[in-house]
């Protein structure tokens, strides 16, 4: 089983420089990494995941979206999501 946590971001963002401490303190405690991506500089992910904002957190299973939240999350509700993969 391969977990991957992906959140898109966009310079300049306020809820995507909100977004970012919060990823960090729940990458720390679960020992998980996110993956910060740029969606201005990577916008075939636009279309692949239809993302319609920022910040916006995939959770993948062996490759499919099994969680996703728009705008942010805070750290008990992300860290809860995924704990239910871990």
């Amino acid at each position: 089983m391969t977990l991957r946590v992906l959140c898109f971001f966009q310079p300049g963002c306020m809820g995507c420089m909100e977004q970012e401490p919060i990823n960090a303190v729940v990458s720390r405690s679960l020992q998980i990494p996110i993956e910060e991506i740029d969606a201005v500089k990577h916008p075939q992910y636009i279309r692949e995941y239809q993302l319609k904002s920022t910040p916006t957190i995939l959770i993948l299973k062996d490759g499919k979206t099994v969680e996703r939240f728009e705008g942010v999350v805070h750290a008990e509700q992300l860290e809860a999501a995924l704990k239910k993969y871990l």
